[in-house]
């Protein structure tokens, strides 16, 4: 599925709204909304890096993800 995402998106700009983060991780840039508005946007990895909603997203989702494979 992700890779005919990528295939589809190739040469375009695309709006993805997703709650698995894994469908966003490799985006040019990923914007944070919650009910303030825009509370961050960057990569990745840059976004990892400041420890904020992102991350802690990712997080929360490793740890479900992990108890739903066990």
């Amino acid at each position: 599925m992700q890779a005919a995402l990528e295939r589809l998106m190739e040469g375009r700009t695309t709006l993805i709204v997703a709650h698995r983060l894994s469908t966003v991780r490799d985006a040019d840039r990923i914007v944070v909304i919650d009910e303030a508005g825009v509370v961050e946007q960057g990569r990745h990895e840059e976004l990892m890096l400041k420890r904020g909603t992102y991350a802690r997203l990712v997080e929360h989702q490793l740890i479900a993800d992990h108890r739903v494979a066990s």
